[in-house]
């Protein structure tokens, strides 16, 4: 028999999307709600703990901001493929979720006159990044952390790697669970799943992400039958530490950080002169690589060819005061001062603006089925997000799909049937199948030379027969993992079983991004192609959707919700 946990809301994955949909609910619901919380590593390590710079609001109507210009912002950052409805009730619930965090004791950053500080991020035409110093995320995480000590009815399963989502006759039925601290392979049932896992960032070698974030929930959704939305779209954050990929936050450049070339120029005049360096991320990360490939760069280790990153202007106090993480990092990691010396970097592979399709209010097309976050696409971002907008988004739509969930369960909805037979099948896929393969390929060689393919096939420019070649080369690589042999064949804390469980999902992912980015032949946002360099509205001014049919991906498209503002020429 299988070992089966029953709860009303399963939610998987705990970083902001997460944790803030489990206190949402338990608001909802008045603590009489049973949550399982699902997470591969502990709480408070999951990855929104290292968002730094901000996070978008409009708190300042009076000093001339307004919903309706973060709106705008949004959408031509988006390069006009986000939909407008779901930006509208971004902007109008997100200067909500900063106050609630201030009531639940959030430290923000101050002015002098005690108001929240906010600061200048790329694309936004007023300072909106609400800040607690270089650390946001870090102190989001634990004042949602700190609420949801109050309630009772949440059990935790930390250090969880969840196989599979079993999606039956469009309702979900339950998460196979490898409980790592006890070998146990567990099916977790409830009548509804939130899926908020976060991105898929170490699908690159040269990445700001953790090494854990290798797009789990995404690949489950996707093999359980789930769409995912504009796949393509990756975002290269123009500030990666050499050689690491460590993020720079986007708050160097708010706090008035320069980017120079090798000459010392500030490059940005000649791409964005009116916004300079706070022009949108793939506007500035094409600018960068544009320099580097025409020789205005520093010979970097490995190829990681860099321009600079000064701050050295602003002064050791400014620094020392908002932005001491990225002083620490640069000391602890490269040896250098940022006070003293410009700091290196390059574009990175940085956030996933697509994901699994998801309606405006989260749900996606199984019946009991929602996701927040960064694994969601519920078209906000469109082609390119702009920065604080991604830890918004988090908290918004935590928010929004907890609220949706409790109106589902009051519905008073029964468990769904035990799925035995799908459970038992997935067992065996692990336990028997994969653990027990003798073959030849070793999965952790096979992890290496996919990132390196998507490093050199689908980066900040693209083109078509490049794609192709990164397209052929992964499909390469999902055939040699057929063949690989898992060396520990223990049950508890099996660490080379999780590897190649990750590489089996990038994998997937990597294969779906390349066949939607060959597909859209043109340039939009953070998908450049150097073959085709024009945006072309009249034929893709629409979202991707990829969807297994008969086991193998297939595209198909739908089109983006325009209300207020038709597309233009983005100019910055």
């Amino acid at each position: 028999m299988p070992v089966e946990k029953i709860h009303d809301v399963i939610i998987f994955g705990t970083g902001l999307a997460g944790l803030r949909a489990a206190v949402e609910l338990n608001i909802k619901m008045k603590g009489k709600v049973d949550i399982a919380l699902v997470s591969k590593v502990q709480v408070m390590r999951s990855h929104s703990v290292c968002a730094e710079g901000g996070t978008g609001a409009v708190l300042r109507e009076e000093e001339g901001d307004s919903l309706e210009l973060h709106a705008w912002d949004t959408v031509k950052g988006s390069d006009f493929l986000a939909d407008q409805d779901v930006v509208d009730r971004f902007v109008s619930l997100s200067p909500q979720e900063i106050r609630l965090l201030e009531h639940w004791g959030l430290p923000w950053s101050r002015r002098e006159d005690g108001r929240i500080m906010q600061r200048p991020f790329g694309g936004h035409t007023f300072p909106r990044a609400c800040m607690a110093a270089d650390k946001t995320g870090f102190f989001e995480m634990q004042a949602l952390y700190d609420q949801l000590q109050r309630y009772a009815t949440i059990t935790r399963y930390d250090e969880g790697f969840a196989t599979s989502i079993i999606v039956e006759n469009g309702k979900f039925k339950g998460l196979t669970l490898y409980d790592l601290p006890t070998g146990e392979f567990v099916l977790l049932r409830g009548k509804a799943l939130l899926i908020a896992t976060g991105g898929l960032g170490t699908l690159y070698g040269f990445t700001t992400y953790s090494q854990t974030v290798t797009g789990d929930g995404q690949a489950i959704a996707f093999r359980a039958g789930l769409s995912i939305e504009d796949p393509e779209f990756l975002q290269f954050h123009p500030t990666g530490l050499i050689p690491s990929g460590i993020l720079m936050t986007e708050g160097c450049r708010g706090e008035g950080g320069y980017l120079k070339n090798n000459k010392g120029e500030r490059f940005m005049e000649k791409y964005a002169p009116k916004m300079m360096e706070l022009a949108p991320r793939d506007i500035v990360s094409r600018s960068e690589m544009t320099e580097i490939l025409e020789g205005r760069g520093f010979k970097g280790p490995d190829g990681l060819d860099y321009v600079h990153l000064d701050l050295t202007h602003l002064g050791a106090d400014r620094i020392n005061k908002r932005l001491p993480l990225i002083r620490e990092v640069c000391m602890k990691f490269l040896g250098l001062d940022p006070i003293k010396e410009p700091i290196p970097i390059r574009p990175v592979a940085h956030y996933s603006m697509g994901g699994v399709e998801a309606d405006i209010n989260g749900k996606t097309n199984a019946e009991n089925i929602w996701a927040a976050g960064e694994v969601a696409c519920h078209s906000l971002h469109g082609a390119n997000r702009l920065g604080c907008n991604s830890t918004a988004e988090c908290l918004v739509y935590g928010g929004i799909t907890g609220g949706e969930i409790a109106k589902y369960l009051l519905k008073n909805p029964s468990i769904p049937d035990s799925p035995k037979k799908s459970f038992e099948e997935e067992e065996r896929k692990i336990f028997d199948h994969l653990i027990n393969k003798e073959g030849s390929e070793n999965p952790y060689q096979i992890k290496k030379e996919l990132r390196k393919t998507m490093d050199e096939t689908a980066g900040v420019y693209r083109e078509g027969n490049l794609l192709q070649k990164g397209l052929t080369r992964v499909r390469e690589l999902k055939e040699q993992f057929k063949k690989i042999k898992i060396e520990d064949k223990s049950k508890i804390y099996n660490s080379n079983l999780i590897n190649a469980l990750e590489t089996e999902n990038l994998l997937d992912l990597a294969e779906i991004l390349l066949m939607a980015a060959i597909e859209r032949k043109e340039s939009r946002g953070g998908h450049a192609r150097t073959d085709f360099p024009k945006r072309d509205d009249d034929n893709f001014l629409k979202h991707t959707l990829v969807k297994l049919n008969n086991g193998k991906p297939e595209i198909s498209y739908k089109p983006v919700k325009i209300i207020h503002w038709k597309p233009v020429e983005r100019k910055y």
